[in-house]
């Protein structure tokens, strides 16, 4: 399953729920807040920038902001919310796509770095990140926690959600760090959609490493865009990487 097969016309139609999941505003307000903080007035850059749920809030907030989207039908839904004027976006891959200009914050939220299936695509993404970064700027990783702790011997998969019309499950191969998100879409037929994503899983200390190797230090890790304890039950984390600042 390649990325731009996932993310697709059909994927890019569903994505948006406005007022809910992703888009309820316990959820994206926190979020646009703490990204606003974190650019101090300069430019920011969101790779996987999608449909444009976190980068239309912040541009409203008034904070310049550009994308990196490897997906034509999800930027397509962007372009009815803001034009390229307000938020170009060029197309490409996070790990290797250069966009004109230079950024006091680079960002990616809701886990994208796990769509990258290779650790080195995975560094190659901060090494990114540091290209586009002015001195001293800051890289911010929305990133889960692999539930691996929920893994009795023999056991391939968790379930981590379940509500009406809805169950989330993972599939795990801990061999090559690979995790598989099924979703299944139900209702009160006997009919049912199913959408499957891949991604390579990452522990925290594994993306302070690649932080390293990129040229950052870890500034902050928080379990949520509201700054909560980050702790060892912590499902989640917002960690806030940083460059030197120039001499």
């Amino acid at each position: 399953m390649r990325q731009d097969e996932i993310w697709d016309a059909d994927a890019a139609r569903r994505y948006d729920t406005p007022g809910e999941g992703m888009f309820a505003p316990e959820t994206l307000g926190p979020t646009v807040d703490r990204l606003a903080e974190l650019a101090e007035g300069g430019a920011a850059l969101e790779f996987a920038v999608g449909t444009g749920r976190v980068a239309v809030p912040l541009a409203e907030r008034g904070v310049p902001v550009s994308g990196i989207e490897l997906s034509r039908p999800m930027v397509s839904r962007l372009r009815t919310k803001a034009d390229e004027a307000t938020i170009p976006v060029v197309m490409g891959d996070m790990a290797t796509t250069v966009v004109p200009g230079t950024f006091q914050l680079v960002y990616l939220v809701y886990n994208t770095i796990s769509n990258l299936l290779t650790q080195e695509e995975q560094v190659d993404c901060f090494r990114n990140a540091a290209r586009h970064l002015v001195p001293g700027g800051r890289f911010v990783i929305e990133l889960w926690v692999p539930e691996l702790r929920r893994l009795p011997p023999g056991r391939t998969a968790t379930v981590w959600q379940a509500e009406p019309g809805y169950i989330g499950l993972d599939t795990y191969d801990v061999l090559r760090q690979h995790v598989v998100s099924h979703h299944f879409h139900f209702d009160d037929t006997r009919r049912a959609r199913l959408g499957r994503s891949p991604h390579r899983y990452i522990w925290p200390g594994e993306l302070d490493l690649m932080g390293r190797l990129g040229g950052f230090e870890l500034e902050s890790r928080h379990a949520d865009w509201s700054g909560a304890e980050f702790t060892a039950e912590s499902r989640s984390h917002v960690s806030v990487y940083r460059l030197p600042s120039a001499p």
